[in-house]
């Protein structure tokens, strides 16, 4: 332990100001002692914005907590700074970015949060897809939609895959509450391509759509 301010805190969660040489939290993004910007230290996106490495987040929390610190580390508070702490507070930036993005959609926060846990993520890897239910699935879909020949036919595809992509976060959620790591991969694996599948419905109806226009 290191006595002071910062006697509560175990050394290796401490690292060296690089302004005043003093100890601060491998969190924190200011100095407790100076009050310069820190450089943006190895941490996992769910600690840099305050949270615990959960599948489920309170999303409003979440933005609010992001714009926060983003605030906090806005260029135009640093304009008279030091070059070297105002490209600190840019990568401060960056790094809060990267963490909101990933945490605030969830097939990118649940690949996250498996890659966290030391579970290689499937849904990073080839489009090649390795699960026969999945496979099938999946062509089915797309075969359903090639038939489609009206946008009320699209429609509902769209619909039936959103309430699908819905009831999959839940089922994602109660995966991972359970620690089912192998479960919860294979779950948004689904989510990826029923992602997929959406987009492509919308592209469809789209093409429905013009192709009527056409015709009148």
């Amino acid at each position: 332990m290191i006595g002071g301010d910062n006697k509560a805190i175990p050394r290796a969660a401490l690292a060296e100001c690089w302004s005043c040489k003093g100890p601060v939290s491998i969190k924190a993004m200011f100095c407790h002692t100076c009050g310069a910007v820190q450089p943006p230290r190895q941490s996992d996106h769910f600690s840099r914005l305050g949270f615990g490495p959960d599948f489920d987040l309170d999303l409003d929390l979440l933005e609010k907590r992001y714009l926060g610190f983003q605030r906090s580390v806005h260029p135009d508070r640093f304009a008279t700074k030091p070059a070297k702490e105002r490209a600190m507070a840019e990568q401060q930036s960056v790094s809060l970015n990267q963490a909101f993005e990933t945490l605030s959609d969830p097939l990118r926060r649940a690949a996250y949060l498996l890659e966290l846990k030391g579970q290689a993520a499937a849904v990073d890897r080839d489009q090649t897809i390795a699960d026969p239910e999945l496979l099938m699935e999946v062509l089915e879909a797309r075969e359903a939609l090639s038939e489609a020949e009206s946008v009320a036919a699209v429609e509902n595809l769209a619909i039936k895959s959103g309430a699908d992509a819905i009831k999959l976060l839940s089922e994602i959620s109660k995966a991972f509450a359970a620690d089912d790591l192998v479960a919860a991969n294979k779950l948004t694996t689904r989510l990826k391509y029923l992602r997929k599948f959406l987009e492509e419905t919308r592209a469809r109806r789209v093409a429905l759509e013009d192709l009527d226009h056409e015709s009148n």
